[in-house]
């Protein structure tokens, strides 16, 4: 790894939003919004030159800086796409983000991009192809990665005989492997627990919280059944959807609290990414993760999880 990835939290132990193109014009006139940290998608700003990359640099000047990828398709069989690589580095040698990351996750393979995160069986294979291809994104960018848990909707079948890691096991075996650290999404593990039927506080007790270098936490939404995932009176007839279009729900801020118990404070996003609300309201969102993080700060728990 190159220099200056030592530690896995380069972004300040705050609170931070998702920053989107309608809130971009509070951040460069009048009285600024008070948020210590930003996040957007790199492949927004994947341009050459323009008025949004001019107007993120502007920001940047002022803000710490997160860059989350959704298409570096770290499960991907064939590898990684060289031309998205090469954009990426060139992006972040631009930025100089205090953090990257992407997601456990497909997005497309032979040259064609599905636009989705799609899942992944979580077998000792799949394990040696994301560690490579994580590896490969390391030394591209020049930078450690982050790698955030999936949400899903039902469970995987695999082939008779061929046995699935925890998820928590495999992303510590990821971070062990690789080097990379983990973006651990609570909203994520909130609906992946009601739609596979596990216990969230259970998964996170498992978690590797040592390699967390940053926290997410975002809304969701309740819908009922869709044909293909079927009867399950384990979830109450209902399936949660990763949608960010909403505020973040009750017993996802109970989870995060949970988490930051044990760790102290961490970089805590709030995504907020359809059905945009007047910046006031996301900015309470993220003012509500920041009493979190205070209340933490003040008052240590003894069972601290450290950090590289």
């Amino acid at each position: 790894m190159p220099e200056g990835t030592a530690s896995l939290v380069a972004l300040p132990r705050r609170a931070g939003i998702g920053l989107r193109h309608p809130h971009v014009p509070a951040f460069l006139e009048g009285e600024r919004p008070d948020v210590a940290w930003v996040e957007v998608h790199s492949e927004t700003y994947l341009v050459a030159g323009g008025p949004r990359l001019a107007a993120l640099e502007a920001i940047r000047r002022d803000h710490a800086l997160s860059c989350h990828g959704v298409g570096l398709s770290l499960g991907s069989a064939h590898g990684l796409d060289a031309t998205h690589l090469a954009n990426l580095r060139r992006l972040y040698d631009r930025l100089q983000p205090e953090q990257i990351s992407d997601h456990l996750a497909w997005t497309g393979t032979d040259g064609a991009y599905l636009n989705d995160l799609l899942p992944l069986p979580l077998t000792a294979h799949t394990l040696d192809v994301v560690a490579a291809n994580v590896a490969h994104a390391q030394d591209v960018l020049g930078r450690r990665l982050l790698v955030e848990n999936p949400s899903l909707y039902m469970p995987l079948t695999l082939p008779p005989g061929v046995e699935a890691m925890p998820e928590p096991q495999f992303l510590a075996e990821l971070a062990a492997r690789t080097g990379c650290g983990l973006l651990l999404d609570v909203n994520n593990v909130a609906v992946c627990a009601h739609n596979l039927g596990f216990d969230a506080a259970r998964y996170l007790a498992d978690f590797p919280l040592a390699a967390v270098g940053e926290i997410h936490v975002a809304g969701h939404r309740r819908e009922a059944f869709a044909p293909w995932v079927g009867p399950d009176a384990r979830a109450g007839g209902v399936v949660l959807i990763d949608d960010h279009a909403s505020r973040v729900s009750d017993g996802v801020w109970d989870l995060l609290a949970g988490v930051l118990a044990r760790t102290g404070p961490l970089p805590v996003l709030v995504e907020w990414d359809m059905d945009l609300p007047p910046l006031d309201v996301l900015l309470g969102e993220a003012a509500r993760a920041q009493s979190l993080l205070d209340a933490v700060h003040q008052f240590p728990h003894r069972g601290q999880v450290a950090h590289a």
